[in-house]
């Protein structure tokens, strides 16, 4: 099975910008209601993702959830590189199913390290039980 045809393109996706303000995330983050969102770099490439417990620490460790404060300080500084590491668009379907097993979603990037989209593991469930029906 080919990774595109499991992927959220990235205009379907949610995603923050490295240099967003904490508050810019705060309030994407409530608008969403995800648990975690890809953030990118200026030129459209995967560079981590950020988690509600990102938010929650920083807010813990800044002392204040007033959001004109948020306004000082950058995504740049929670985000975590190395959380929901991306695959290549080239990237085997056994490969997606052990990434999705570790993480909420998968992001999928191009040769360039841009961002193509997401796997979620709803889609590949899905994917995955239409394929057994089509077996049966």
């Amino acid at each position: 099975m080919n990774i595109a045809m499991l992927m959220i393109p990235k205009v379907m996706t949610v995603t923050l910008h490295e240099n967003n303000t904490i508050r810019q995330g705060l309030e994407v983050l409530a608008r969403c209601r995800y648990t975690a969102i890809p953030v990118l770099d200026d030129q459209e490439r995967y560079v981590g993702s950020v988690s509600e417990g990102d938010f929650l620490q920083h807010i813990l460790r800044t002392g204040t959830t007033d959001l004109k404060q948020q306004e000082r300080f950058c995504i740049r500084e929670i985000l975590r590189r190395d959380f929901c590491p991306a695959l290549s668009i080239q990237a085997d379907f056994p490969v997606v199913v052990e990434a999705a097993l570790r993480q909420n979603f998968v992001p999928v990037v191009d040769d360039r390290n841009a961002l193509c989209g997401i796997v979620t593991r709803q889609k590949l469930i899905a994917a995955m039980a239409l394929q057994l029906e089509a077996e049966s």
